[in-house]
Order: C-alpha cells, then structure tokens, then sequence
C-alpha cells in the first residue's frame, strides 16, 4: 500500500494520497487547491488518480478536488449528506473503495460538521484487520474538531454529534489503530492541537480528557470557547459547496505602476504589504496593511481582509509575489489586479505619498512609562498569553477583537501596540492606521523583545 501525507505549513491542511504501486491507482484524500504534489507523486509513483475524497466541506481553505479533477479526470466523493451543488458521487455508511490492496471503508462521523466521514485504511498484503484511519475533522492530535461551524441553531445537535461519533464510531475500534487527522497544528478547526501529525487511538483516549467524558460534562467544557472565526470562512464554505472556479480562470494582472496602484486603491481595492515589520515600518503606501509572510498568513489574511475585495499587493520581488498569490488562493481569496511594480522604491522615486509606521524599542517603551508620557498602550495578544505576563500598563485588546470591533480610543491620540514579537502588532497598527488613526506606533520585538531586555512583566 502507498500512504502519503501532505501538510500545509501554517494553516495545518493535512492531505492523503492513498493507494497501490501494483495496481497504479491512488486516492486522494482532501486535496489543497494547488495540487502539484499530487500530480508529482502520481508521476514518480506511476499512480493513477482515479478517487478525491472530501471527509467533509471544509471551512478553513479552499478544496482542490475540482483542479485535480480536470487534470486527471478522476471521480469527487463526498459524504451522501454534503450540501455540494457540482456533479460528485455519493459516499454512504459502510461503502468501500479498494484500490488494489489498499481498502477504505467509510464511517459517518458527524460532530465537526453534519456531513462528515472518516475513512479506515486496510493494507490487505499485511492483514485483513484495519491499519488506521484518517478522522478528518473529528479527532486531531491532542484535540477534537469544533462544532460551532455549521451555525447556532444546531450546535447542541452537532454537539451531540459529536460525542457519539467519537465514543461509538471510534469507540469500537482498538487502541492500536492510528489516526491521520485532515489538520493539524496551526489549523483554527480545534483549539489546541499539537505539532504532531499523527497518533493513535489509544495514546489520544489516554491523553485527551474529552475522549473520557460523560455527555453533559464534555457539553460543558468544550462549549467554553472556540478559536475567533475568520470572515473568510464563510466564503471558503460557500466556495466549496458551489466549486471553485480552476485557478486558470484567475487571471492575474501582474505589474501595476505606482499611478496604477494608487487608481486601484482609491477605487477600492486593498493594499497588503507582505514585507517584514520593520521595512514596512520604514516606510510604506499609506493605507496599506501589513501582513507579511509567516505560518499563519493566510488565516491573518482571513481575519483582515474581505473576501470579495479587490487585492494588490506590495512584494519584495516576483517569487514573493507568487507565494502570496498561493495563500490568498487557498483561502478563495481569487481577487487579486495585480502588484506594485518596482516595489515602494518605485512608488517614492514617482514622488507618490508615503506614510510611517515608527518602531518603539522596548527601553524606549520603558522610558515613555516611566515618565507618564504616553497615550494608550494595547498588548494585542491571546488571553492565555496575556496571562502568562504582561506590561503592567497595558491594555489588553485581543487583535481578532480589535480587527471585528475597533478601539474606543481618539482618532489623534498616541497609541502604542505590543504583541509577542511585532508580527501581528503591525497588523494591527497597520489596520488602526487604516482607519484614520494618526499617531500610532509599535513595539519593536513585542513582548519578547521587552523580557530580553530584562524588564518586568506582571500577572
């Protein structure tokens, strides 16, 4: 049997190609929207593609299976309950798929979303008794899914979904079977996953309280919170039920000049400066975000962004552009008129406006507090992190709550905005300064720069 799992880095998509090197035919298993691994390994391989498997509709990223479909003309399946309006055939309790001497059988396990399926995985040159099984969004690493995606008005049923699905689907299966989730750390579908990609089930019955829960209390405690959901999970799920439209159909219009730019700007379209914190610090378009490039960009994306704007782009240079481009489209964020060309030296050498965003060194932060000489301080960080120590000063203001609600503060007061090491601190000066907030500043290096600097946080 061939077995391959591919991640995203970042946004924590755990995909499948599933198979049999006899035979020549492969599975795939919730395919990300650009596909070349797949069609890479079905070359060297020499694998066929013949199924793509959703173990559900996804929130969190566009699917691929429309793209793989049109390269390799191999068949969508998806649970018989999915709400999927493009041609797909349906999967149903108990089906299997063999692929040689690879077996798939299908569990229904709804909870995550109503329409959501696992698949167990038999390698039939070894055994005949199941090998493991990929429990998409049900059952992650240290985590389970959350079921608040699919709306309020069923939560309590997808709760209770939930909880069955785990304790009589997977509960009749042994300890020994091991479990390949669809994601994994970085992902916001759970609240806490861990780095590793795979265990089984006995570790994660043993290590995860919610696997040992009576219904009421596992009611109780996994309703307390769930990670902020992006605006652009709405888009992704309403994408993914109708199709996405093949990234060929996504013309891109590469260079803008710094006149182009500023027109596409003025007639909407939002400006995002994937350069580092402190280039963008230096200098940058005025009204231009910062999100540059790290292992959530695309859900930092999702959070700022609508995703029916018009996107432009300012990059270092063209391979930088490219991968920006691949984030926003595994989000269904297709939009995109193009990038600055020439970069911002282009867009000063036209004598276009500049703004700044100016970097506070955490001893000169200190000297500020020290002296009662500054505006508002903001830690934009998690709760959890805030817990864990703070600047005494400080106001905390979650940036996913600051992005949805805005800050109570004067339009032409100083603000100085603090986070873990500056990248999300200049996503959200760069939106404050958006909005029309003129004196805002950010602390260099965030809150690790501060304790590096020796000086002192409180709990």
């Amino acid at each position: 049997m061939y077995f391959k799992q591919i991640a995203v880095p970042g946004m924590g998509c755990l995909s499948y190609v599933i198979g049999c090197s006899a035979v020549g035919v492969a599975a795939v298993v919730d395919p990300k929207r650009d596909v070349q691994d797949y069609l890479d390994i079905s070359r060297s391989e020499g694998l066929r593609i013949t199924h793509i498997i959703e173990t559900h509709v996804h929130a969190d990223h566009v699917s691929g299976n429309l793209e793989l479909q049109s390269h390799t003309g191999a068949e969508i399946y998806f649970h018989e309950s999915a709400p999927v309006a493009f041609p797909h055939k349906h999967l149903h309790e108990g089906d299997t798929i063999q692929l040689g001497v690879a077996r798939l059988e299908v569990l229904y396990t709804p909870g995550h979303t109503p329409n959501s399926l696992s698949l167990l995985v038999t390698d039939t040159s070894r055994s005949q008794e199941p090998w493991l099984i990929l429990t998409g969004d049900l059952l992650f690493v240290g985590d389970i899914g959350r079921p608040d995606l699919a709306g309020e008005e069923i939560l309590e049923e997808q709760v209770r979904n939930l909880h069955r699905s785990l304790n009589e689907k997977l509960g009749r299966l042994p300890e020994r079977i091991e479990i390949f989730p669809a994601h994994g750390q970085g992902s916001l579908c759970g609240k806490g996953m861990s780095f590793k990609s795979s265990s089984t089930l006995g570790f994660e019955r043993e290590s995860n309280p919610l696997l040992k829960m009576d219904f009421d209390t596992f009611k109780k405690t996994h309703l307390k919170e769930f990670p902020e959901r992006p605006k652009s999970f709405s888009h992704i799920i309403s994408t993914n039920m109708n199709g996405a439209p093949l990234l060929e159909r996504c013309p891109i219009q590469r260079a803008l000049s710094p006149s182009q730019f500023q027109a596409a700007m003025a007639n909407g379209a939002v400006a995002i400066d994937t350069r580092d914190t402190a280039a963008f610090g230096g200098v940058h378009v005025p009204d231009s975000i910062n999100i540059g490039f790290e292992k959530q960009t695309a859900n930092w994306v999702g959070m700022v962004v609508d995703p029916t704007a018009d996107i432009i782009l300012v990059v270092s240079n063209d391979d930088a552009y490219d991968a920006m481009c691949t984030e926003l489209h595994r989000i269904g964020y297709d939009n995109i008129l193009g990038y600055l060309d020439g970069g911002i030296a282009a867009w000063q050498l036209g004598g276009f406006p500049i703004n700044r965003l100016s970097q506070i060194s955490p001893r000169e932060l200190h000297a500020k507090l020290q002296s009662g000489d500054f505006g508002h301080l903001l830690d934009v960080r998690t709760a959890a992190e805030w817990r864990d120590g703070h600047v005494k000063e400080a106001r905390h203001v979650p940036v996913t709550e600051l992005l949805a609600q805005g800050v109570d503060v004067p339009k032409d007061h100083e603000i100085i905005v603090m986070c873990g090491v500056g990248y999300r601190g200049n996503i959200a000066a760069s939106f404050l300064q958006r909005s029309g907030f003129s004196g805002v500043h950010s602390v260099a290096g965030g809150i690790r720069g501060w304790r590096n600097a020796g000086l002192p946080v409180t709990t």
